[in-house]
């Protein structure tokens, strides 16, 4: 394919969160240019969501954003669960995160320190945010999208994502329904600077017949480790009302009503919030040149951290389609893998994020009994534990079922579409290195030690420089091609007709060829 006809910028990135910085470091990993607009005034300061599971940390680390992230976060030992004050389960956190097969485990770190370090990866790779640009318009035509800008700015870009919140603007222009239902009426959320004796290892979770609260500890760089992240479900009330000093009182009253807490001494607060959870989900993720990705297409629940998570696996997902795509080396129609690979994702996480919610405030004597007599007695079982850690990680996330996931339907893991866990491996120069390690903006292909140059050159011809071969420190016969976002594309014996056919249908009708 030739080389595709260029705009004043490639991507226009709308939307400086977690998700449309991933995005734009994931695109310049690529070679593909990108601008960055956002209509705040600058960098949030509040701490937002904090909980970083398996998934989005190895994005991080593909990215080369992680940094010092681990090293200024917490790191969960335990998560323990009280009903009306009296211990019931308590989570090993770290023997169940041994069997999800993350190099990293996950970080309760605040969601401004991640997308400071995200920023600073994206001004290492040459970006920049433009702050104060709201998106004001945005027409498309053929060849690509006119955005007008805040201060009478017009830009042109060749594609446009929406990265922009629940309340995207870039989907209202678009047209695109986000239809969905409220779950909970109102929660309160407060984190606070307290002195209290509290196990910081981990999360705790006080059920009650009135409700829940979430205690959480967090750490600010610079000050002793005093600040918690408060939660609580509370019945709808004038939210005018609902100051931070109102906020910080209630909690006062709430940790001896539903926790039985009675020697935490509130002092400050960092940050408060009132909201209302709701399932939202976009009919579709993209509208021709106009895409979504993160809370722009789906919303839901904070219960379980999922948030980040799904927006870092919109990101990658999306940036290396859309790289192929920008660089002429795929047809557009590529780019409708990425709403067959994602939204059900999202649909999936919704359901179960919203199930859990309302198991854990009790909404009703129906759901208070389900909790308490069925599903918390059988809390402890190991097995149920283990998967629960697994699900909440997204590292068990498999596109075998969508249409790059079709072929090798038989024989041992990972099948095409599954995700490939780390692991080592040997470059070309000879060098150790990691898989992971070497896909940041690439394509990996695994070959054995010989009789794989044909495949090599299948790949890159289709390709292009941005796919790295290497073998395999182990016994391997096969070839592996292994897409950007460490998801399994195509494995086959080493000759390169297969590959071929695979790449062909894969970027031309965006379907995996057989």
């Amino acid at each position: 394919m030739g080389e595709a006809t260029k705009a004043s910028t490639d991507v226009l990135v709308v939307g400086a969160g977690p998700t449309g910085l991933a995005l734009a470091c994931s695109l310049l990993q690529h070679g593909v240019p990108v601008r960055v607009v956002d209509k705040a005034p600058g960098p949030a300061t509040t701490s937002r969501a904090n909980i970083l599971h398996g998934r989005g940390v190895e994005v991080l680390n593909r990215l080369g954003a992680l940094g010092d992230l681990p090293q200024r976060s917490i790191e969960p030992i335990k998560l323990a669960t009280y009903v009306n004050g009296r211990p019931l389960i308590t989570l090993d956190l770290l023997d169940l995160f041994n069997v999800t097969g993350a190099q990293y485990r996950p970080m309760y770190v605040s969601q401004a320190e991640i997308e400071a370090g995200l920023r600073g990866r994206l001004a290492e790779l040459g970006g920049a945010v433009e702050w104060d640009s709201p998106l004001v318009e945005a027409e498309q035509d053929d060849s690509g999208v006119t955005a007008t800008l805040g201060k009478e700015q017009t830009a042109r870009a060749g594609w446009l994502v929406g990265c922009d919140g629940a309340r995207s603007t870039v989907r209202k222009l678009a047209g695109i329904g986000f239809p969905g239902v409220p779950v909970i009426e109102q929660f309160l959320l407060a984190d606070v600077h307290a002195d209290w004796g509290h196990d910081r290892s981990g999360g705790s979770v006080y059920m009650h017949r009135d409700g829940v609260v979430l205690v959480i500890p967090m750490r600010m760089v610079g000050r002793a480790d005093d600040l918690w992240r408060l939660m609580a479900n509370v019945p709808a009330e004038d939210e005018a009302e609902m100051d931070e000093q109102a906020i910080i009182e209630r909690f006062r009253r709430l940790l001896p009503e539903r926790a039985g807490v009675t020697d935490v001494r509130i002092r400050e607060a960092a940050w408060t919030s009132v909201f209302r959870i709701h399932r939202r989900l976009a009919d579709e993720y993209r509208r021709g040149r106009i895409l979504l990705a993160g809370d722009a297409a789906h919303t839901h629940s904070p219960v379980g951290g999922q948030g980040m998570n799904t927006g870092f696996g919109d990101a990658e997902n999306l940036a290396w389609k859309l790289a192929l795509v920008a660089r002429g080396r795929a047809s557009e129609v590529l780019l409708d893998t990425y709403q067959v690979e994602r939204r059900p994702l999202a649909a999936e996480v919704l359901k179960t994020t919203t199930t859990n919610t309302k198991l854990l405030v009790g909404e009703g004597p129906f759901m208070r009994f389900l909790r308490d007599r069925v599903l918390l007695p059988i809390g402890n079982l190991r097995p149920l534990q283990r998967r629960n850690v697994a699900v909440a990680s997204q590292l068990w996330v498999s596109y075998r079922r969508g249409p790059l996931g079709r072929g090798f339907r038989f024989g041992s893991r990972p099948r095409p579409g599954d995700r490939v866990p780390d692991r080592e491996c040997v470059r070309a120069d000879g060098g150790a290195t990691r898989l992971h390690g070497e896909l940041g903006g690439r394509w990996a292909l695994l070959v054995p030690a010989s009789g794989a140059d044909a495949c090599v050159k299948t790949a890159a011809d289709r390709l292009g420089e941005y796919v790295t071969p290497l073998t395999r420190t182990s016994r391997f016969d096969e070839v592996w091609l292994v897409r950007p976002d460490a998801h399994l594309a195509w494995r086959g014996r080493p000759y390169p007709a297969g590959l071929e056919r695979w790449l062909e249908g894969a970027l031309r009708h965006g379907r995996a060829g057989r």
